[in-house]
């Protein structure tokens, strides 16, 4: 018998080639799912015995690429958070403060705490829009409400600021809401309830300081 002289990577290829032709029946999707799986695990095994340290290369540079993943989506999503329009208070539907503060307590009541906290300030929103306080703006953000509300009632500045907060956290940031964070907006929310309809501030005025923003 003739001597076969042919090396490793010659010997897979024939007979990967010999298994591709048409006379051999199709194998299954799970079978060919397993097949690509084992053909790229056989190049990653190539590639690996070429690189300087061969696994242990591979590996650390592997955990590099996993944190440099990471680090860019915690980048992207806080891009998102802090770009205009990107914490945008209203959906498509228009809605009262009375109806977005329903909607909240029903929310609140599930303990859907998330849910419960962006239709409250969304009602805090709409009450500044109803009392003249604020001129309703379409495409408004949290952070936006925050500011322009401060402009106009500096002593709740604080208040404002952290419900803005309380709502990009959960709406943007993947956070859990909370029965406290809740319960702050909603206290904010009665607050500029109680308070009488109001024309917005002109350059120069300011706003008296009440008893409720004194004792918080």
């Amino acid at each position: 018998m003739p001597s076969i002289d042919i090396d490793r990577d010659a010997a897979h290829q024939a007979a990967q080639d010999e298994l591709n032709k048409p006379i051999y029946s199709s194998a299954s999707t799970g079978q060919q799912l397993t097949d690509w799986i084992d053909e790229m695990l056989y190049r990653l095994l190539q590639k690996t015995a070429s690189i300087p340290g061969g696994w242990f290369t591979a590996m650390v540079l592997l955990i590099l690429l996993a944190i440099a993943v990471a680090v860019a989506v915690r980048i992207v999503r806080r891009t998102m958070r802090s770009k205009p329009g990107g914490d945008q208070l209203f959906e498509a539907g228009q809605l009262t403060a009375a109806q977005h503060r329903a909607t909240a307590e029903s929310y609140a009541a599930e303990e859907n705490w998330a849910a419960a906290i962006r239709h409250r300030l969304r009602a805090v929103a709409r009450q500044l829009e109803e009392t003249g306080i604020l001129n309703p703006a379409p495409g408004r953000t949290a952070n936006e409400l925050a500011r322009d509300a401060g402009a106009a009632l500096f002593h709740l500045t604080s208040e404002l600021s952290q419900a803005a907060t309380a709502f990009n956290d959960v709406t943007y940031g993947e956070q859990p809401g909370t029965r406290d964070a809740y319960r702050m907006i909603a206290d904010l929310d009665d607050h500029l309830r109680s308070r009488p309809p109001a024309a917005p501030l002109g350059p120069g005025q300011s706003a008296a300081v009440d008893s409720w923003a004194q004792v918080r």
